[in-house]
């Protein structure tokens, strides 16, 4: 299924890109490069497959909580370009 220049420009602006004319030749060339996979896909028999909405099994993966070293103080605000103390110095963002 080729698509024609008028296509790809209508889907350009659908999806609200700017292209090119070199653009829109290659695109024309390779979104008609994808329909034609799609109209293969389509002619697989899927009336006995399952709808689902997650195909794979999701599992959380976490990592244990573990104690290590960590910097002091002064070492995280050695490179802060403004600090008060211990802390780092920062502009008000919210005024009372």
């Amino acid at each position: 299924m080729k698509l024609s220049r008028e296509e790809v420009l209508h889907i350009a602006s659908l999806a609200r890109i700017g292209v090119t004319e070199d653009e829109v030749d290659r695109l024309s060339e390779q979104l008609s490069i994808m329909l034609d996979y799609f109209q293969v896909l389509q002619k697989i028999d899927t009336a006995e497959v399952m709808p689902t909405a997650q195909p794979n099994a999701l599992q959380n993966v976490t990592m244990s909580d573990e104690v290590r070293p960590s910097l002091s103080s002064q070492e995280v605000i050695a490179n802060a370009p403004q600090r008060e103390d211990d802390f780092f110095k920062v502009k008000i963002v919210l005024e009372e």
